[in-house]
């Protein structure tokens, strides 16, 4: 198997301080993985842009804490295969000596991958990825969930749809743990809110042609279709259902997991009007706007999706702890070093990370804007509520985490 794979490296002027603690840092490097979807339907999510975004953290981090840390980046793409995705970390946990993966979308790889890090007592801090097992039933006491779940997908767009009339519903869905997770998250959520679901259909990942998959969704009669899926998979359900007609024979479509790159991929006439949960918006404030101004001339154009703010802001605080314990040798000891300090950083603000991993911050309900109301390129969103961190995720003593006492 031939791995494609970029090395990048961002070096301080001089080692880590001295004697002792430059001795507790492997090879007196940390040497961080970014392990995402380079080439297929995820790259805008995540992919060269978590690397961009990886970069971006290790240049702030050493000019704000004027630290001496020396920092290696490499990468590799797990092309959505949970046995490539594992191979390429035991690759580099036992032979290249990282210290910790970042990023990972495709949520099969990253269950794949939180089983490896684990065994090899490394740290796996997850942005991309998006299934709520992560900190329920497959917690780790080496991983962070960083930046969203199926939980807070279903919780924040299943539930506001519910409320606003939306109370039968029927799911195309990605064929794999993501987007089992999401409808099993969104079917808990519409049920709670007094919806019900007439039924759901199982597509693979990565398909092209959806017409038999929503003429069922469109005979179910539901008034909501919901899209359990993402990147590639849910651009082309919804433009395929637009030359359907399925919007403007009356049923609507909720869009699960939406990024900024498939609104953009889809354009304003397309998306206008989509509701769905983010984390992240490039345009909410000052210090999003900074980042963003340098971030997209390093990615095409392209402005930052919330996973791609994730891996900046996980690694700005996974640095403070290696920094805190003067070591990067211990994956748990480290990350128990991130769940013990408050998070706080300009994307995502102040925060907190619980004892199963979840990061704690707030998550926003969109609405897609209609072009009349974009003032310019990117400008995309309204934000309709803001979910507060203690009622964006789900409830620590109903995740069934091993960690939990």
């Amino acid at each position: 198997m031939t791995l494609k794979r970029k090395h990048l490296a961002a070096f301080a002027a001089a080692a880590l301080a001295a004697g002792t603690a430059q001795a507790q840092i492997s090879g007196n490097t940390v040497k961080i993985g970014v392990l995402s979807d380079m080439s297929s339907l995820y790259a805008d999510i995540g992919g060269p842009g978590s690397v961009a975004a990886a970069r971006l953290a290790v240049e702030d981090y050493l000019k704000s804490s004027k630290s001496q840390l020396k920092v290696e980046i490499v990468s590799a793409d797990h092309q959505n295969k949970p046995d490539t995705g594992s191979s390429i970390a035991r690759q580099w946990y036992d032979v290249e000596k990282v210290d910790a993966i970042f990023d990972v979308p495709t949520s099969s790889v990253a269950l794949a991958v939180n089983e490896v890090t684990r065994e090899k007592k490394k740290a796996f801090i997850i942005s991309g990825a998006a299934s709520s097992d992560l900190t329920g039933k497959a917690c780790s006491p080496n991983s962070v969930h960083w930046t969203y779940d199926t939980w807070m997908l279903a919780n924040g767009t299943g539930s506001a749809i519910v409320k606003t009339g939306g109370d039968s519903w029927f799911f195309i869905t990605a064929d794999y743990a993501f987007g089992q997770a999401l409808e099993r998250d969104t079917t808990a959520a519409v049920e709670k809110a007094g919806g019900k679901v007439l039924g759901s259909v199982k597509v693979p990942i990565n398909n092209q042609d959806f017409s038999s998959f929503l003429l069922q969704a469109q005979a179910s009669k539901a008034k909501v279709i919901g899209l359990a899926n993402a990147g590639g998979d849910t651009t082309n359900s919804i433009k395929q259902a637009a030359e359907f007609g399925i919007v403007k024979g009356g049923q609507s479509l909720a869009g699960l997991l939406v990024f900024i790159t498939d609104v953009h991929s889809l354009g304003l006439p397309t998306a206008q009007g989509l509701t769905f949960t983010e984390t992240f918006y490039w345009d909410a404030n000052d210090q999003t706007r900074a980042f963003s101004k340098r971030f997209a001339p390093q990615d095409k154009g392209i402005h930052p999706t919330m996973v791609h703010a994730g891996v900046y802001a996980s690694l700005l605080h996974y640095f403070k702890a290696v920094e805190a314990l003067k070591s990067d040798a211990d994956g748990v000891k480290i990350v128990d070093k991130m769940k013990s300090m408050p998070t706080d950083d300009p994307l995502f603000g102040k925060g907190s990370i619980r004892v199963d991993g979840r990061t704690l911050h707030p998550a926003y309900l969109v609405e897609v804007k209609k072009p009349s109301e974009s003032k310019g390129p990117w400008d995309y969103y309204k934000t309709l509520a803001t979910i507060p961190a203690d009622e964006a995720f789900r409830p620590l003593k109903d995740g069934g985490c091993s960690l939990v006492k």
